[in-house]
C-alpha cells in the first residue's frame, strides 16, 4: 500500500488482504452461519480460489449449519 505519509505510523497486525476464514478472528458465535455464507458467496461471485485453510473453515462453518443455501450473482 506504500508509505502511509511522514507522521503517520504504519498499522500493526494483519492487513485486510491477508484475512480469511482460516486466519481471521472468528465472528459472534450467532453471526457464524452468515459470516460464512456471505465469505462464500463472495468468494463465487468473483470466481476466487479458495486454499486449504479456508476450506476447512468454511467447510466447519457449513457443518451443521442446517444446509443453508448461499445466493450470489457472478460479478461478470
Amino acid at each position: 500500500m506504500g508509505d502511509a505519509g511522514p507522521g503517520v505510523p504504519k498499522a500493526d497486525g494483519p492487513t485486510w488482504s491477508s484475512l480469511t476464514p482460516g486466519t481471521a478472528p472468528r465472528p459472534a458465535p450467532d453471526a457464524l452461519c452468515r459470516y460464512g455464507a456471505e465469505w462464500t458467496a463472495t468468494k463465487l461471485r468473483w470466481g476466487l480460489a479458495v486454499d486449504e485453510a479456508e476450506r476447512g473453515r468454511l467447510l466447519d462453518i457449513a457443518a451443521g449449519r442446517g444446509g443453508s443455501d448461499v445466493e450470489f450473482t457472478p460479478a461478470l
